[in-house]
C-alpha cells in the first residue's frame, strides 16, 4: 500500500494489450500446473522467492499462459494518494504478463470513482475477462464488484489491499503490511536515537480508516511504539483521524502542532503526508535532524526529504515484486490451476466477513540514506537523476548514490 507535490497527470490508465494467444480451455482446478518453458523451469516451482527486478522468472510461467480462456482486467484507485500506481504498477504489470508471454490483459485507473470502477469491472466482464485484479477505492465498493464478478464466474484476486466482506474465493496480494507498520515504528525509534531526541513527544497519524491497509500499517507501529508510551520514555500526544490527502494531513497536522505546541516528532504512514507535514514544518524554520518524520512508498519526495534530514526514512516496498506475483495468481486462476503453496504463504483476517483469505505475502524493507544505493537505486525504482538533485548532492555523494 499506495510523490505528492507534482502528481503524475490525471488520465485513464488504460493499457490493452490486445488479442490472444488463448485458446483453450485449462484443466481442473484442483490440479497444479506442471507446463514447462524452454528455460527448463515449471510453473508449480514458482515461489515468493522468485521474482527479481528483471522479471526473468515470469518465463516460468509461459506455458500456464497458453491455457484457460478470457482477459485478465486490472482496476487500479486512483492518482492522488500514491504516485506509485501510475509510475509503477501499471507498467509492471504490464511488464510481467509480457515477461509471461500473455497479451490479453488490460489496465485501467478508476481516477478516485468508485462508480468509474464499478463501470470498468462490468466492461472487462462483458468482454470476456475470467479474472480480475482488484485494488480497489474502499472496501465496500470493492466487495460489491468482487461479489458482482464472482457471481458471474470470474476470479477475483485482491490486490494491495485486502477487501473487507469481498467473496470467500479470492486470493490477496500484497506485502506484510503489519510488518510495513513495524518497519515505521523501528525506523522512528532508531530515528529518535540517531537524531537525540530526548524527550520524544509523538503526534501519531494514520491513513484512511476505510483503507484495510492503515489499520494493519497503525497496528503494526503503534505495537512497536506502545511500550515506549506506556513507560514514559516517550509521550503520545494524540493520534487523529486518518487520511491518505496529503492536504487534509497538513490541515490536521497544522491543527495539532497549533494546539500542541510540545509536539517534536510525528509518525507518519507514507511519504506523501509527510512530505506535507514536513513542508509546513519548513515553513515554521523548524532545523534538519530534530524533528523525527516517517513513511512509505519510497517515493521521490520522501527519498529527497530523507537525504535532506527532515525524514527518518521510507519503507520500500518493491512493486515489481507485488505485480509479478499477482500476475502469477492471475495466470493460474485463468488456466483452472491451483497456485502452489510456495507462492500463497500465508491467510489473512477478513474481520468483515470472519473468513480466512489465502494470501501471497512479500517482504517490505526500510530504506535510510545509508541503504538507498543498494536498495530503491540499484533496483531501478528511482533515479539518480531524481532525487539527487541540487539541494541533496551533497548527501548523495557522501552516501555513494551515483
Amino acid at each position: 500500500m499506495r510523490v505528492s507535490l507534482k502528481r503524475v497527470c490525471v488520465f485513464s490508465t488504460a493499457l490493452v494489450v490486445a488479442a490472444g494467444l488463448v485458446a483453450c480451455g485449462g484443466s481442473s482446478s484442483n490440479k497444479k500446473s506442471s507446463a514447462t518453458t524452454t528455460g527448463g523451469g515449471t510453473a508449480s516451482n514458482i515461489s515468493v522467492s522468485s521474482f527479481t527486478s528483471d522479471f526473468s522468472a515470469m518465463s516460468q510461467l509461459k506455458g500456464l499462459a497458453a491455457q484457460g480462456h478470457g482477459l485478465v482486467g486490472v482496476l487500479l484507485p486512483d492518482t492522488t494518494t500514491s504516485a506509485r500506481y501510475v509510475s509503477f504498477d501499471a507498467p509492471y504489470l504490464t511488464k510481467a504478463f509480457q515477461a509471461a508471454g500473455f497479451t490479453q490483459f488490460k489496465v485501467d485507473n478508476a481516477q478516485g470513482s468508485a462508480s468509474t470502477m464499478q463501470t470498468q469491472a462490468e466492461a472487462d466482464i462483458t468482454s470476456g475477462a475470467s479474472v480480475l485484479i482488484v485494488d480497489p477505492l474502499d472496501s465496500g465498493s470493492g466487495a460489491a464488484i468482487e461479489n458482482n464478478a464472482i457471481s458471474k464466474g470470474v476470479k477475483v484476486i485482491d490486490y494491495d489491499r485486502l477487501t473487507k466482506g469481498g467473496p470467500a474465493d479470492r486470493i490477496y496480494v500484497s506485502f506484510d503490511n503489519v510488518k510495513v507498520g513495524q518497519a515505521i515504528g523501528n525506523g522512528f525509534v532508531q530515528c529518535v536515537k540517531d537524531w537525540n531526541v530526548a524527550k520524544p513527544n509523538v503526534l501519531v497519524m494514520d491513513g484512511d480508516p476505510t483503507d484495510n491497509n492503515a489499520g494493519l500499517f497503525s497496528q503494526g507501529y503503534n505495537g512497536v511504539l506502545n511500550p515506549f508510551f506506556q513507560n514514559g520514555t516517550y509521550v503520545k500526544v494524540g493520534e487523529p483521524a486518518g487520511t491518505w490527502t496529503p492536504s487534509v494531513a497538513q490541515t490536521t497536522f497544522a491543527q495539532q502542532f497549533t494546539a500542541h505546541p510540545n509536539i517534536n516528532s510525528v509518525v507518519t504512514p507514507n511519504d506523501d503526508n509527510a512530505n506535507a507535514v514536513i513542508a509546513y514544518l519548513q515553513g515554521k524554520q523548524i532545523k534538519p535532524k530534530t524533528f523525527p518524520t516517517t513513511g512509505q512508498d519510497a517515493s521521490k519526495s520522501g527519498l529527497q526529504n530523507i537525504l535532506k534530514d527532515f525524514q527518518c526514512g521510507t519503507v520500500y516496498k518493491p512493486i515489481y515484486l507485488e505485480a509479478q506475483a499477482a500476475a502469477a495468481i492471475a495466470l493460474f486462476e485463468r488456466a483452472g490451476q491451483t497456485p502452489p503453496s510456495s507462492l500463497v504463504n500465508a491467510t489473512t483476517k477478513d474481520t468483515q466477513a470472519n473468513t480466512d483469505v489465502k494470501s501471497v505475502y512479500l517482504t517490505p524493507k526500510w530504506v535510510t540514506t545509508s541503504n538507498m544505493e543498494q536498495t530503491v537505486v540499484n533496483d531501478g525504482a528511482v533515479k539518480v537523476t531524481d532525487i539527487c538533485v541540487p539541494e541533496t548532492q551533497a548527501a548523495c555523494t557522501s552516501a555513494g548514490i551515483k
